[in-house]
């Protein structure tokens, strides 16, 4: 009958793909239990959005199966995300594991509509999902996810009144536009901000969290640099379309993350082109980019393209994001696969402290 440490021994050999540690050192291994010639392992994996999550169950099964006297072999996969954030005992957000910051150098390229698909993206594997709107001059969250008239409540935590995020398809939902009547607008200067974004952090209830998905203002002004004092943030990703203008902006906002002491995932290609539903011609409505290129020239990884759809821009203006509301089509599998490789990317941050070299 084969033994416990004889079937650890095994699982030694089983590396996590994109961390390159293996499996029991990493603490994915919950546990292992043999009856006879049989084996259940359970395996922790990083994140339930683990785009390898197949290669490494089979790799456990090999693993197993090899030791002598086994005959049959069950694999349970779990995940237990990992938290990418050093804590400091005055954390705002001691429940939330990972914050990603999803950002452009322009605006009119997409961002907020990506990092609303992203975050959904996520909590449709499993994962507990927030996210959180600070472009407080121009709040389009609300609208994309069909919540215009949502307003928070307010919830009573440890002596302290909160307010509560609004919940809409499995998500944590906090905005400014959740505070705005439909004309107002935020005429504020750098210390306001702050002092807004603060409150989001610290007077928002949000609980236990895997992921909060933050949107920011296009650019690189007084929110992005405040929300890196105010929290340790996990990660970003930048959003680009494939114009060269576009593109020019992306350096700009990949040296603010650099300054901020955020590691960059990589790029994000949005309105990659159309593809006709009737002829199935590729077109580049916005001009053949070298994105890919010019994104490992930087050092940084090319995160995937998004191709341009005609129902995305009128279901986002009717609250119903593609991932939800066409999640077949190709922009949704896109934005899928997007999430799966964030996440993934992630949990190497979360091990090594640095964002993943490109590949």
């Amino acid at each position: 009958m084969p033994g416990k440490e004889e079937i650890l021994r095994a699982l030694q050999t089983v590396n996590d793909p994109e961390i390159g540690k293996d499996i029991v050192s990493l603490n994915m291994v919950e546990s292992v239990e043999v009856d006879g010639g049989d084996v259940h392992v359970k395996i922790l994996l990083t994140t339930p959005a683990c785009p390898l999550k197949n290669a490494i169950q089979k790799s456990v099964e090999d693993a197993v199966n090899s030791v002598h006297g086994v005959e049959k072999v069950t694999v349970e996969m779990g995940a237990n995300v990992t938290s990418a954030r050093e804590k400091t005992p005055e954390e705002r957000l001691p429940g939330v594991r990972n914050i990603i910051a999803v950002g452009s150098g322009k605006g009119g390229v997409g961002k907020s509509t990506v990092a609303v698909n992203l975050a959904l993206a996520l909590a449709r594997t499993g994962a507990s999902v927030g996210l959180l709107d600070v472009d407080l001059y121009g709040p389009s969250i609300p609208i994309l996810l069909g919540l215009s008239n949502a307003r928070p409540t307010g919830v009573m935590v440890d002596g302290q009144e909160k307010m509560v995020p609004v919940e809409q398809h499995g998500l944590k939902v906090f905005s400014m536009g959740f505070l705005l009547k439909d004309k107002d607008a935020v005429v504020w200067r750098g210390p306001m901000l702050h002092k807004a974004l603060q409150q989001f952090l610290e007077e928002v209830y949000w609980g236990e969290l895997d992921y909060l998905v933050v949107d920011l203002p296009p650019g690189t002004g007084d929110i992005q640099i405040s929300l890196s004092q105010l929290v340790p943030v996990s990660s970003a990703v930048v959003v680009t379309t494939p114009q060269d203008l576009a593109y020019a902006d992306v350096l700009r906002a990949v040296k603010m993350f650099e300054v901020t002491k955020v590691p960059v995932l990589g790029v994000v290609e949005n309105m990659a082109g159309f593809v006709c539903p009737e002829c199935g011609t590729h077109t580049h409505v916005f001009g053949a980019g070298h994105i890919k290129e010019r994104t490992s020239e930087l050092g940084l990884d090319y995160l995937g393209a998004i191709p341009l759809d005609p129902t995305v821009a009128p279901g986002g203006d009717a609250g119903k994001p593609i991932i939800i509301d066409a999640p077949d089509s190709a922009p949704a599998q896109a934005l899928t696969a997007l999430a799966a490789t964030v996440a993934g990317k992630q949990s190497v941050v979360a091990h090594t402290g640095a964002a993943p070299d490109v590949h």
